[in-house]
């Protein structure tokens, strides 16, 4: 189990930038519930939600087909896993990614120094391993600590997924250090950039003629530029630009 989709990732593409397939889902119940994740200075099923909905609608912006597997109706941890692999295994994708925190670091007070990052796979053999690897890196780079990819064949969604599958433990939820360096968003950034190798990016605008309405006090109000992906093969871009315009958005493609 847990490894039997022969997905299209980065290794079976030739160097190609493709568009992926992705399961996401928040693990546990919601903050409050029964089943629900670790509580320390932040509340695990608050913020892996959080997360959650920024990745996926990071992945959705960069061109990915992402199906959200969450649940918030289970009875208890096991119904809530199995719940969550029936959404799973629903879809044939080229990744499931689980989004948890971690706990247990013993750390409150804080000692300057982060617990940090880890993300655990089925095997050493798993094609999800590629993008833990990146994900762990990508989080580090925000500044936590880089504990590593690690095997488990013990977790039942990794186990049971039919689909390559990856959980990631973001980072602790009672360690000051971790706590305090905390962003969603950036947690977000890091996960989708570690799938990618791409970032949403929201970008000020600064010339004149794109600059918009005066205030009253001569000032021109700022307006924003949202560049959606940034890719090295122009077909690519060109069909990501076709599906904002067939969703109602202007697109431009600028070479940089």
């Amino acid at each position: 189990m847990g490894q039997q989709t022969a997905a299209l990732l980065p290794d079976d593409t030739g160097g190609k930038e493709i568009y992926m397939r992705i399961n996401v889902h928040a693990g546990h119940n919601p903050a409050g519930k029964v089943a629900c994740g670790a509580v320390g200075l932040i509340n695990e099923s608050t913020e892996n939600r959080r997360v959650k909905d920024e990745v996926i609608s990071k992945l959705r912006q960069l061109g990915h087909t992402v199906y959200d597997c969450t649940v918030d109706n289970g009875t208890g941890q096991t119904d809530v896993l199995k719940k969550i692999i029936a959404k799973c295994n629903a879809h044939t994708v080229d990744l499931d990614v689980s989004i948890h925190f971690n706990s247990g670091s013993g750390d409150k007070a804080g000692n300057g120094k982060t617990t940090g990052v880890e993300c655990y796979i089925y095997s050493s053999a798993s094609k999800a391993k590629v993008f833990a690897e990146k994900i762990c890196q990508a989080i580090s780079n925000l500044g936590f600590k880089n504990r590593g990819v690690k095997i488990s064949q013990k977790l039942y969604v990794l186990k049971n997924s039919k689909a390559p599958a990856l959980l990631v433990e973001c980072c602790f939820v009672d360690d000051k250090d971790d706590a305090q360096l905390y962003s969603y968003e950036e947690m977000a950034d890091a996960i989708v950039y570690g799938i990618t190798g791409e970032r949403v990016q929201i970008v000020p605008e600064t010339s004149k003629a794109e600059q918009g309405e005066e205030t009253s006090t001569g000032d021109r109000k700022a307006l924003y530029r949202v560049q959606v992906g940034a890719y090295t093969a122009r077909y690519n871009a060109e069909a990501q630009a076709e599906k904002l315009r067939k969703a109602g958005f202007d697109a431009a493609i600028v070479q940089a």
